[in-house]
């Protein structure tokens, strides 16, 4: 398998970068088990909680969940707050 590097581009919502490092929003949605409208109602509503961690772990932490939940991360997530923005996170965490 061939490896991509994508890097998030300035003033891109989170989604449509994921999106990219995926492939397509028909891709996310596919691994994220929802509606591709779904994942284009999160651009306006917000990304659930519950698919933040899966979407950083298809991403491979390319998208995080600070990326993702810009406003609450560290309410949602505490533990990433001790963390540096350059470390990965582990899935479980």
């Amino acid at each position: 398998m061939r490896t991509i590097q994508v890097t998030p581009i300035e003033m891109e919502h989170a989604i449509d970068t994921a999106a990219r490092v995926v492939g397509s929003r028909v891709f996310l949605a596919k691994k994220l088990d929802v509606s591709v409208a779904a994942v284009g109602n999160w651009k306006q509503r917000g990304v659930p909680i519950e698919h933040c961690a899966a979407i950083e772990a298809v991403t491979n932490s390319i998208v995080t969940r600070r990326d993702l939940r810009p406003d609450d991360w560290q309410k949602i997530w505490p533990e990433l707050a001790t963390q540096s923005q350059s470390q990965p996170v582990t899935q479980g965490a």
